[in-house]
């Protein structure tokens, strides 16, 4: 029987599955009974010929993040996750109903969440500082850099330090760019990925795992919807607003919408200013796109 050895999935590729072990990097397929595999996740490998495995079963995972794959079911991209960092900029406008939907998932798959505004070599408009402050007032951190100036850089590579964590943002935001400036090395990382597994060209279609000089793990994952509301409940999404969690059992029926609904504490708390009323009209958008059951 053929050993079985602990690896670690770093990336997906065109051909199969690329998993780390022992400092090396092999080809792998998946025994078919074995649900999804996600970069990130631990697993238990075995040779099933000279320079290729088999992966034999997937090891616990302590996070998991999805993304919609149609039909409103659901699929792995990445496990084991601690952080996400929701990356923004002035330049494409600040898209702040993607970003609460970001930190809607957050908060109910128990990730922790961070705000990274790039570009902040640009100007800032003062709607824009009010917005990011009530953000910062809920305790979410936020890391202002500019990989042109290497602005912020610093603080940003302590942050990520010793976690595995995983950027998350619309195009043109530069997620690309700063994941550039922190792994200096990572055209090289991706060329030894490649011609280990003998894939040739590294084409990822889904994220790639690449390991900090400072120590921890990076998560690249390229497109806008890695995670969307297809997943989530109503009372989630409610839940999914840290900031309406206190209120949530004030309101007067328990199954309160927070719309309309008679005595609702959320509506209540919105338009006496104790929350944000731009995040409360936020929530409602959100509510209207969520997939109707």
């Amino acid at each position: 029987m053929a050993e079985i050895t602990e690896g670690l999935v770093i990336a997906h590729l065109g051909q199969g599955i690329a998993v780390e072990s022992f400092d090396k990097i092999i080809l792998c397929q998946t025994r078919r009974r074995l649900d999804t595999v996600a970069v990130g996740d631990k697993v238990l490998w075995s040779l099933s010929a000279p320079d290729q495995g088999r992966i034999e079963e997937i090891l616990p995972r302590r996070s998991l993040l999805t993304r919609p794959s149609g039909n409103t079911k659901v699929r792995p991209v990445a496990a084991n996750i601690d952080k996400v960092y929701i990356v923004f900029a002035t330049e494409p406008a600040c898209d702040f109903l993607l970003m609460d939907q970001y930190l809607a998932i957050c908060e109910n798959k128990n990730f922790a969440a961070a705000l990274v505004l790039n570009k902040v070599d640009l100007p800032l408009s003062e709607s824009i500082e009010k917005e990011l402050l009530d953000y910062q007032n809920l305790g979410y951190p936020l890391f202002r850099v500019s990989t042109k100036t290497t602005t912020g850089l610093n603080e940003l590579k302590r942050a990520l330090k010793n976690q595995v964590n995983i950027f998350a943002g619309q195009s043109g935001v530069g997620k690309s760019s700063i994941t550039n400036a922190l792994i200096p090395d990572k055209t090289l990382k991706t060329n030894t990925i490649s011609e280990t597994t003998k894939h040739g060209r590294h084409t990822t279609t889904a994220a790639t795992l690449y390991h900090l000089p400072e120590g921890g793990d990076l998560i690249d994952s390229p497109g806008v919807a890695i995670f969307g509301l297809a997943d989530l409940t109503e009372p989630e999404l409610a839940y999914g607003y840290r900031e309406f969690q206190p209120l949530l059992n004030n309101c007067q029926f328990n199954d309160c919408r927070h719309l309309q609904d008679k005595g609702c504490a959320v509506r209540h708390a919105a338009e006496q200013g104790c929350i944000s009323m731009t995040r409360y009209q936020r929530f409602l958008k959100l509510r209207e796109k969520m997939p109707k059951t």
